[in-house]
């Protein structure tokens, strides 16, 4: 359901379809096919024709207006349609600055002709060390490419290169679980984009928190200067609690939080 609240939070989709007695069933299929393309587009390169998306939200019978909506949402999520998207349109200045910079590091590494990339991969699934580390050097630029398909999302492209670059470095020693050396780069992706997934998690789960404590302080200020202008004086912190029926520890927290910032209490 979160690109359900992404897509009402943007104002990219027309929800008036739900609004008009559609029953919760159909909005949860709608977020439901939402992820099914999302997921279809990462197996093709990022990228959906327009005849898929069409396939796919079918049984919802969208209006051309809605769908249209749809297909905005996706593009702004680094979906291309009929065609990929260049992830480089979506960085800032400041990750294209930091992005140049680390290829130029990168292009000063040794180049490896797909023969010595073969052997390497064959040497590190045996559990030499040093292959494993030279396979981190052929890779690196496969991380930077993962990297640009998963930025925007609220972390910076350097911290998810660093994330990547983390995975690669553990996967390559992993590489004696597999049956073939083919099986290296579809291994060593998917270690990388995991990582890049959970960073991305991980962060969006501390700015929900991080609101939760921004509400929660607003919430004690706005009701400690309702009653500190009733009272034409600074509150006590238990003065409030009895006042608002809030609890002394959930404002001594609050107090806490804003970092003894809150005027309003004594």
């Amino acid at each position: 359901m979160r690109q359900l609240r992404e897509l009402r939070r943007s104002g990219a989709v027309d929800f008036a379809y739900v609004e008009k007695g559609i029953d919760m069933n159909k909005e949860v299929l709608f977020a439901k096919t939402l992820e099914e393309v999302r997921s279809l587009a990462k197996e093709q390169g990022n990228c959906v024709s327009e005849e898929q998306v069409q396939e796919a939200f079918a049984p919802l019978n969208l209006d051309n207006e809605q769908l249209q909506m749809v297909f905005e949402y996706l593009v702004k999520h680094k979906v291309g349609i009929g065609q990929p998207v260049n992830p480089e349109d979506y960085l800032t200045d400041e990750e294209r600055n930091y992005l140049q910079d680390y290829l130029d590091e990168i292009a000063a590494l040794p180049k490896y002709t797909q023969g010595e990339k073969e052997a390497c991969i064959i040497s590190a699934m045996a559990g030499e060390s040093f292959a494993q580390n030279r396979l981190v050097e052929m890779y690196l630029e496969n991380v930077v490419d993962i990297a640009k398909l998963y930025s925007g999302q609220g972390v910076l492209l350097e911290d998810l290169i660093g994330e990547g670059n983390v995975a690669l470095a553990f996967g390559t020693g992993m590489l004696g679980s597999l049956e073939k050396p083919e099986e290296a780069d579809g291994m060593l992706g998917k270690l990388i984009m995991d990582a890049m997934e959970e960073c991305i998690q991980e962060n969006a789960s501390n700015e929900k928190a991080d609101l939760k404590v921004v509400d929660k302080v607003n919430k004690v200020m706005e009701k400690a200067k309702e009653l500190s202008e009733d009272l034409h004086r600074k509150v006590s912190v238990q003065e409030l609690a009895d006042e608002t029926g809030m609890s002394v520890k959930a404002i001594q927290d609050a107090v806490r939080m804003s970092g003894f910032q809150i005027d309003y209490i004594e």
